[in-house]
């Protein structure tokens, strides 16, 4: 997960370190640290930060681990107290290691780190200090990750649509054609075929069975047939928008300029429907609970039609806005009401729920990482399902997009 780290419920008062994840800890895991990590994460900082870092020894070095992301190990490494910089290098910052989830491949680390450069250029996003086999070293920002109850605040929630619209008009190098999404899950999936229940934690096992004999396979075939009656954007995606992925800095000036995105290990070219169905999604799930799995599913707390509509007009007004100042193409008219976006977040809802749930199963079975994926899996499955039954009885063309001929309408002005 990119240019970040996770916080305790009790640092959420202070500037604290942030990492992107799907689940918070509650305190660093030093089970983590020991002198081999320690000198390495000490030779990457004085070969790529120089100047006072080469002064001081591997003991002087402030070194703590923090854990939280569900995906890699991110540690801080800081110059003592007693040593200024003496050439404008920093005097902290974030190592992050990969490896928590193996067969990921080389393209998904390059990517990332050509990602976290990008937005580092737009001031979008963390610098990046260094690439090395492994991991890379990326500044640190005392900022605070929002809690669930501020993602969900209306004037909070409004600044978030206006930074994701600026998000979605980025030009990225990266493949524009919309296949990560299906890539990834059809990766998983095959994954998923190979685990042995018997391989499985006993107290897990039960629920292993229960996910692993749904046809997931079918699941998936059908969902594409479903999302290809609806015409989404395709655009410059974040994919992962939840609390702990979006930070306040602790700097004067507005909020929105202070707001920063998180963590774009999974930003891809997708489905603009995708991106604003998933951040709606998390609403929903709760990753500060403190005991086992970690996580608390809220199924009540999907935003109002209401709230949707006021997000949905904020990001297209932003949007356009931005666009304008490009030479992009426009989007057709009918796909800038917000009737049509609407309409994209409810079925693309779907494709969030099913894309976590193959995401927990393959998780679960590789990951190091303290957290209940098979539960968080068991209950993006049943979202999914409910989800579909509902859309599939309460609509005669339930895939279909709303009628193109309306007029588009009136958006708040950002």
């Amino acid at each position: 997960m990119l240019c970040g780290v996770s916080l305790t419920p009790d640092e959420r008062n202070a500037a604290v370190l942030v990492v992107g994840g799907r689940h918070v800890l509650s305190e660093p895991d030093e089970a983590y640290i020991t002198e081999d990590m320690r000198d390495k994460a000490y030779n990457i900082c004085r070969e790529f930060l120089s100047g006072t870092w080469k002064s001081i020894s591997s003991r002087d070095m402030v070194f703590k681990s923090v854990s939280g992301g569900l995906s890699n190990l991110l540690y801080y490494c800081s110059l003592p107290e007693t040593h200024t910089p003496l050439y404008g290098e920093p005097s902290q910052v974030l190592m992050r290691m990969y490896g928590q989830i193996p067969s990921e491949g080389s393209d998904t680390t390059v990517t990332e780190s050509v990602i976290c450069t990008l937005l580092s250029e737009r001031n979008l996003g963390p610098k990046l200090y260094g690439v090395f086999p492994g991991g890379r070293l990326e500044e640190y920002i005392p900022a605070r990750a929002l809690t669930l109850q501020q993602l969900k605040d209306p004037e909070i929630s409004l600044l978030i649509s206006k930074k994701l619209a600026r998000v979605h008009v980025l030009q990225a190098p990266l493949v524009k054609e919309p296949t990560w999404l299906f890539n990834n899950m059809n990766r998983w999936l095959k994954y998923a075929r190979t685990i042995k229940v018997d391989t499985v934690p006993i107290k897990q096992q039960t629920m292993a069975v229960k996910l692993l004999t749904v046809d997931l396979a079918a699941e998936v075939n059908w969902l594409k047939e479903f999302l290809a009656k609806t015409e989404s954007p395709i655009v410059f995606c974040h994919n992962d928008l939840q609390e702990g992925n979006i930070l306040f800095m602790d700097a004067p000036g507005p909020k929105e300029e202070n707001m920063v995105f998180i963590d774009y290990e999974y930003c891809a070219y997708n489905y603009r429907g995708f991106d604003i169905a998933n951040h709606f999604c998390e609403w929903m799930y709760d990753y500060s609970y403190p005991e086992h799995p970690y996580f608390k599913a809220l199924p009540g707390d999907y935003p109002s039609v209401e709230h949707q509509r006021l997000f949905i007009a904020r990001y297209l007004a932003t949007y356009t806005k931005c666009l304008a100042m490009t030479n992009e193409p426009k989007q057709p008219p009918n796909m800038c009401t917000v009737d049509y976006v609407l309409h994209e977040a409810r079925v693309f809802t779907l494709a969030s729920h099913l894309f976590w749930t193959l995401w927990s199963i393959f998780n679960a079975h590789t990951s190091k990482i303290k957290f209940g994926y098979w539960e968080y899996g068991q209950a993006r499955l049943d979202a999914f399902m409910e989800l579909k039954h509902d859309l599939l009885q309460k609509t005669s063309s339930p895939g279909a997009a709303p009628s193109t001929n309306c007029t588009p309408q009136r958006v708040a002005q950002p």
